[in-house]
């Protein structure tokens, strides 16, 4: 059973720029992190984008679920940016096809891996699991839980993910 992995950027890819001073895009650094967790489940990685979730638009989201539709794999793992990460799981969920089909779940980070403290290799290996067990549909894996597509959301004072 082969996983396919969508990478759209979010913090859990960004590093810091020393010269501009801010955290910026360069390349994915899943592979990396697949490899240090030793992680043996099969993998087929591809970049759609390389965005802030909070710059995604209705025509970024589309390639994503078109790209999910389009996979020959039933498993499917995505890593977005929190900010706007249960709006992509609310338009993939709404799609019947997909939902019926293939399990799909989508993860990120509150702070990027190429930061000390950072949350997304847990976050990630959680992702791993959960694709691999659950059951058709679309969700959303944060800080150890799993979400239903149509029944969570982010709580921006705290910096977690909970149910409606």
């Amino acid at each position: 059973m082969s996983i396919k992995i969508f990478v759209t950027g979010g913090s859990f890819d960004k590093v810091y720029n020393e010269i501009k001073e801010e955290l910026e895009f360069k390349e994915t650094s899943l592979t990396k992190m697949l490899e240090i967790a030793r992680c043996k489940a099969e993998f087929d990685i591809r970049t759609l984008m390389m965005i802030d979730s909070l710059k995604m638009t209705f025509a970024d989201r589309q390639s994503i679920l078109e790209n999910c539709l389009a996979t020959p794999e039933d498993k499917i793992l995505i890593t977005h940016g929190t900010s706007t990460m249960a709006e992509t799981a609310k338009m993939l969920g709404d799609n019947k096809e997909l939902t019926q089909n293939k399990t799909v779940v989508l993860t990120g980070a509150m702070m990027p891996n190429s930061l000390v403290n950072s949350d997304s290799m847990f976050n990630l290996g959680t992702a791993v699991a959960f694709v691999q067990v659950l059951p058709p549909g679309v969700y959303i894996a944060m800080n150890g839980k799993v979400f239903d597509w149509y029944n969570v959301k982010k709580n921006e004072k705290i910096g977690v993910f909970e149910t409606l």
